[in-house]
């Protein structure tokens, strides 16, 4: 099993932030500043409104959905993160994204079951897909669910992480990653940077 979270965050600025935790205005003045034209990773703030209503609108599912399967979260709203390595995230960032990012690579073990959920891929991206179930690449057995960590574990141990062998037919916009919502901020405090 992959034992390492991935946390992908904006250089110059505070990485475990949550948009949802914070007032609608100071959440839009924040995405108004992460937007950066041409990278595939900021442009999904081109719309902060728009973003913004969909992300509240997805973490409502994946809390509710979380709590449904026993998760505990200690907090509103969740940080998110990457398990393990993505390929996506090695071969579609371009230079403007990766002239603009950090990342921060946490061990699995420093979170319980009850502080982590998944989903596959990317929570906006899952619930559109679920949504949309384009016939093309629509995979029901994962767009629209929420997993606990024994879950994905199983999946990773019969099919490997997405986008090497298997979830390659995704359009390349699409954030192609199993991602993880840490729903315990606490353990995260020691990996700040100083």
């Amino acid at each position: 099993m992959i034992d390492y979270l991935i946390h992908v965050y904006k250089k110059d600025t505070e990485p475990f932030r949550s948009l949802s935790a914070l007032s609608e205005a100071e959440a839009l003045g924040i995405m108004e500043a992460l937007y950066v034209k041409g990278s595939i990773f900021w442009e999904r703030f081109e719309n902060p409104a728009g973003y913004l209503q969909l992300r509240r609108q997805v973490e409502e599912w994946l809390r509710s959905a979380f709590i449904a399967k026993g998760g505990m979260p200690q907090a509103s709203y969740p940080i998110y993160m990457v398990l393990g390595s993505s390929r996506w995230l090695q071969t579609m960032l371009d230079p403007i994204t990766l002239g603009t990012t950090v990342q921060i690579q946490i061990p699995l073990s420093a979170f319980s079951e009850c502080d982590l959920s998944f989903t596959y891929p990317d929570s906006m991206v899952s619930f559109l897909l679920s949504n949309e179930k384009n016939p093309k690449y629509y995979l029901p057995e994962y767009y629209g669910r929420v997993f606990t960590l024994s879950e994905i574990r199983s999946i990773v141990e019969t099919n490997g992480l997405p986008g090497w062998t298997w979830g390659t037919n995704l359009p390349s916009r699409l954030a192609n990653y199993i991602e993880v919502q840490v729903w315990n901020h606490e353990p995260l405090l020691i990996y700040k940077p100083k």
